[in-house]
């Protein structure tokens, strides 16, 4: 069966302003979310991001267990169960990539809730993002990673494969008269997308505004995040225990106010917003997305009121001719664990018993004819593993956490070397705590391989309650070229000695991951600083500030509309994701390590930042 879309479905009236709530920013997100935001009242729609790669693989093991899951079930039983009610009285549409591996089965339960609730709400469905079934076909393609190189995974240890769907499809279900739409993967911020295009019928070749509309959802995708979450100056956010959940009241030019619900904790100012606009994006200049090419290098963020900015001067190109596709599969085994350190030497002891436990362990799996660890890993929290700055050895007092991990092809490999960790518990010098509750167990590791597919190559199906949506996706991808490199202000002439003052006072920082790469921004408290941000972070600077962890390349760029300098870090995170042993495998803390820079300024910006 097909569904017809008739006129008034398809072409809705034109509104001069929408507001979309950003309800999740990841698979565990609070719950209570949802409800905060339908009590703002006038909530045009509610988006929900659930999906990262990792969260993909999980999902997908799930699906191989019980055909019927492979969602994210908290946002059907939690979520929307919950509040339903409020969603059908209030007309919000709801947005949610929550299908993961599985968004027709996701579908089917909501149906089932709705049916059970009495009410009546239309409940869309977008597929075509998984190509699971197509892993040979791949390898016999001679299919390499994006980035590496490397040649495709043994099809057999592919756990998923799903391609990064836009905007077209989840727009053509609003069309359809879908109250919820529900998708597996998709761009993080293409379901705001979507939204806006359908409320304002923009084209699809009208690049700036799908790129403004593409930032509004980059801001929301992350939810707290924008309103106070992981912000630099964490003790200037109030009552963070009802911490607001992020609207975007977005205008017709894509242009678009961030505030939150009345009453609720946290903040919107400048720092928080900017902080997530330059969050994991990479080239500002080229931020690629199945629908639009982004610019966001011009980008505005104006305060406009008490917990109020605004966003505005995206700019947007045609979309490359091929879209981002993510596998994960399995590579062996991994163990981990962290043991507090306590007393004199304490650092030292640590190091000691990490040595001793991999050196036992190595000569076990030595005598029985097996492979030694592919990879171990030892930091010791407070003695500089993570700042690159000793703070051990001097003999005195200390505390310290030794995180060790490895990993191999074999799980009984890997879980010897806790029973050496274990054994060695009453042979060492003494210090060593323990809290847990139990031993951790190995864990399978889960590597990403990313890939480009042709957007001609994919098509994706849109139904509404069980029937076919006519849909085609219009392609209008080009090839897309490089954008011309602005530089930052020269650092101006100053009269005596320069003084070197921490980052973290001229600056807000956030950092996140792109793979096995470091993304980390910088933004400027003031403008008139930036150029000496600017000549005191090179890449150098930045590279060496990081050497402990051996990075590649480092690229820095400008962002003149915020003021603020983004780089990314090439090979730095050990591999990324759960399939990095590090203790920091996504970057959350590389802006906090770069805020401990200093930056040589004038005696009238020292005076003023350390007064």
């Amino acid at each position: 069966m097909m569904i017809k879309i008739t006129e008034n479905q398809s072409s809705s009236k034109s509104k001069h302003v929408i507001r979309i709530g950003g309800a999740c920013g990841f698979w565990g997100d609070s719950s209570a979310s949802t409800a905060q935001l339908l009590r703002s009242g006038e909530l045009d729609f509610v988006v929900y991001d659930y999906l990262a790669e990792i969260t993909l693989s999980i999902m997908a093991r799930a699906r191989q267990k019980d055909p019927s899951l492979g969602y994210a079930s908290d946002f059907v039983d939690q979520v929307l169960a919950m509040n339903l009610k409020e969603i059908a009285h209030s007309g919000t549409k709801t947005l949610s990539n929550a299908g993961g591996m599985n968004p027709e089965s996701c579908a089917a339960k909501i149906r089932e809730i709705i049916a059970a609730q009495g009410l009546s709400l239309k409940v869309a469905v977008v597929t075509g993002d998984d190509f699971q079934q197509d892993t040979q076909k791949f390898k016999d393609a001679g299919v390499r990673e994006m980035f590496s190189g490397e040649a495709f995974p043994d099809p057999s240890e592919i756990a998923s494969v799903n391609v990064y769907l836009g905007a077209q499809p989840v727009v053509a279900a609003l069309d359809a008269g879908a109250d919820i739409v529900i998708t597996g993967r998709c761009a993080d911020s293409a379901l705001t997308l979507a939204a806006c295009v359908h409320a304002f019928r923009w084209d699809w070749n009208d690049y700036d505004r799908l790129s403004a509309g593409s930032l509004v959802g980059h801001l929301l995708e992350c939810g707290t995040q924008v309103t106070g979450g992981n912000f630099t100056d964490w003790r200037d956010v109030p009552d963070v225990k009802k911490i607001g959940y992020p609207i975007a009241s977005v205008y017709a030019d894509g242009s678009c106010d961030i505030g939150k619900p009345e009453g609720s904790g946290g903040l919107i100012s400048v720092g928080t917003v900017a902080e997530q606009l330059i969050y994991e994006i990479g080239d500002p200049r080229s931020y690629l997305l199945p629908d639009v090419t982004c610019d966001f290098s011009e980008a505005t963020v104006v305060a406009k009121g008490e917990n109020c900015v605004h966003v505005a001067g995206a700019k947007g190109r045609p979309a490359p001719k091929t879209l981002k596709v993510s596998a994960t599969w399995a590579d062996g085994w991994r163990i981990g664990l962290i043991v507090p350190y306590v007393g004199f030497e304490a650092s030292e002891k640590a190091q000691v018993f990490a040595d001793l436990a991999i050196g036992r362990a190595e000569s076990v799996l030595k005598k029985l004819g097996a492979p030694g660890y592919q990879e171990v890993s030892v930091e010791i929290v407070g003695a500089g593993s993570q700042g690159g700055i000793s703070s051990g050895g001097s003999g005195g007092f200390e505390e310290v956490a030794l995180k060790i991990a490895a990993r191999h092809v074999d799980q009984r490999a890997a879980g010897l070397l806790l029973r050496e960790l274990t054994g060695l518990g009453l042979s060492i010098a003494p210090g060593m705590t323990t809290f847990n509750g139990g031993r951790p167990k190995p864990s399978p590791v889960v590597r990403l391989f990313s890939f480009l597919m042709n957007q001609e190559a994919v098509s994706p199906v849109v139904q509404l309650d069980g029937a076919e949506v006519p849909f085609t996706q219009q392609i209008f991808g080009e090839q897309v070229a490089q954008q011309e490199v602005a530089s930052p202000p020269a650092r101006p002439e100053a009269e005596g000695e320069l003084v070197d003052v921490p980052l973290i006072k001229l600056a807000y920082a956030r950092s996140g991951d792109k793979g096995d790469k470091a993304n980390i921004g910088v933004i400027a408290r003031k403008a008139e600083w930036l150029p000496w941000i600017s000549a005191g972070l090179t890449d150098d600077v930045v590279a060496s500030a990081f050497a402990h962890f051996e990075p590649g390349a480092v690229e820095r760029f400008y962002l003149p509309g915020c003021h603020a300098l983004n780089f990314l870090i090439d090979d730095v995170l050990g591999g990324g994701g759960i399939a990095s042993l590090r203790l920091d495998p996504q970057a959350k803390a590389y802006g906090q390590i770069l805020l401990q820079q200093t930056i040589p300024v004038s005696n009238a910006i020292a005076d003023e930042v350390m007064s």
